[in-house]
């Protein structure tokens, strides 16, 4: 069969791209005004109009809510929080513990308002399972295990091959972690019954309004201007497209692949009946889910960055990279080996300079944002949506300082990406660097992590 590549993804398969909502027709004023229409946009929309019913708000979206990474992500709902390390080393350890609990929770609300609101989006919390697939990649897990426990984790599980092979069977594991702060979603199923949750409570939503200038009380398109007190930009990895931002996050592409879906003597031979969703210890690590209707969906990286910020427009995908992700499908399950490739697509996910996620309300002139999210965004834009909520309750009067306004993520910046060519530079050579430390990781005995790993890491910042 032939493999469909682009068409926003997968997740669109069932329905179809929506139909879009009406645009902004002209001039408008509103209380706040939120620029982008993906998870974080909605989930702040939402929490805003329950907590202030008369709040007018309006929600910009430049095609339709969904079109960008919430729309594209691999459905994993899990609890890791982008830049914890350097949030303890800035903040103190306790204050990351804090975050890191607030993520834990923020796991159990997206549950929470999907049950609430009636939103069919194919749930199954079966936590997290990351594999170790050589010596050096076991090293890693433990010690990996061993910063989970120092931030709070009580309920994690170290397992041993045998143990985490009655979790699923993926060739050549060595040992896992497992951690219960996880759930599969159908990403599209959840971000489309948000939406409609939102215009229930009063929210207007425009799509196909491109937001091209942001200011203070001002969010500028082609269809007019929307005046408000609060403009809060939710737009992670297009952000570089609004003017004035292109350095600001790196938009970084991660690509996926999904299967036909698997005869039964094929589930046999994987089990993956607990419904955990998977990833890995690699550097450049993957990550899967079982789908409902019994498909295999696996993303990772492919090529990471287009030159000068750019996006892409529908998710097409390299056929070098789907044969990557599919030789990694194949290294994991063998017994996938002839399975069709049902679809590939790629969307971008916004990228700081130093990896930390982070909330801002400046008060002076009621510019906000959100982002930075990494590989966690169904959760953390939950845990940031309600953070934007009280920074702009407590600016207006109309509330006080909370736990979430005092997390470390609030108000932190990050220094700005450096100009082309360097970044695209950078980016692509410690993308290769990574996936030649995997490549000889995998093929050795030694239980250390590769040199030029290490040296990546030093670069990235990682460490």
């Amino acid at each position: 069969m032939t493999t469909v590549n682009g068409g926003i993804s997968f997740w669109y398969a069932g329905t179809g791209i929506p139909l879009p909502r009406e645009p902004l027709p002209g001039d408008a004023e509103a209380d706040v005004v939120i620029v982008g229409g993906g998870y974080t946009g909605l989930w702040t929309a939402y929490y805003l109009k329950q907590a202030v019913p008369f709040l007018r708000i309006t929600v910009l979206e430049a095609r339709f809510c969904g079109y960008g990474a919430s729309g594209r992500n691999g459905g994993r709902l899990h609890n890791r929080v982008a830049g914890r390390e350097r949030y303890a080393r800035l903040h103190g350890q306790d204050a990351a513990v804090r975050l890191q609990q607030a993520m834990d929770g923020a796991v159990e609300e997206v549950l929470r308002v999907a049950e609430a609101e009636e939103i069919d989006a194919e749930v199954r919390q079966g936590g997290v399972l990351d594999v170790a697939c050589s010596p050096a990649q076991l090293v890693r897990l433990r010690a990996h295990h061993a910063r989970e426990a120092a931030f709070g984790a009580k309920d994690g599980q170290l397992l041993g091959a045998a143990e985490s092979a009655r979790r699923i069977r993926a060739a050549g594991a060595v040992g896992a972690s497992w951690t219960p702060h996880g759930a599969r979603v159908h990403p599209v199923k959840l971000l489309q019954g948000l939406a409609a949750a939102v215009e229930r409570l009063g929210v207007t939503v425009h799509e196909s309004t491109a937001v091209t200038e942001i200011r203070p009380k001002h969010a500028v398109t082609p269809y007019g201007t929307v005046r408000a007190p609060y403009v809060l930009r939710c737009t992670e990895g297009f952000t570089a497209s609004v003017k004035g931002q292109r350095r600001s996050w790196l938009p970084v592409i991660s690509s996926m692949i999904v299967t036909e879906p698997l005869p039964p003597e094929s589930w046999a031979t994987i089990g993956w009946e607990g419904g955990e969703t998977l990833g890995d210890l690699a550097h450049a690590p993957i990550y899967a889910q079982r789908t409902a209707d019994g498909r295999i969906a696996l993303g990772g990286r492919g090529v990471p960055y287009r030159f000068g910020s750019r996006t892409d427009d529908a998710g097409r995908t390299p056929e070098r990279t789907v044969a990557g992700l599919r030789e990694a499908l194949v290294r994991l399950f063998p017994g996938t080996a002839g399975v069709a490739v049902a679809h590939a697509w790629s969307g971008v996910l916004g990228v700081p300079r130093d990896g930390c996620a982070s909330v801002h309300l400046d008060r002076t002139t009621g510019l906000g944002w959100a982002g930075g999210y990494g590989a966690s965004g169904l959760a953390a834009s939950n845990l940031a949506a309600r953070t934007l909520r009280d920074l702009v309750q407590l600016d207006s009067g109309q509330g006080h300082g909370t736990e979430l306004t005092a997390l470390p993520w609030v108000g932190h910046r990050a220094r700005r990406w450096e100009p082309e060519p360097l970044r695209w530079a950078a980016v692509h050579g410690l993308h290769a660097a990574y996936r030649g430390a995997d490549r000889r990781e995998l093929a050795g005995r030694s239980a250390a992590t590769d040199p030029l790993a290490r040296y990546a890491d030093r670069i990235s910042g990682r460490r």
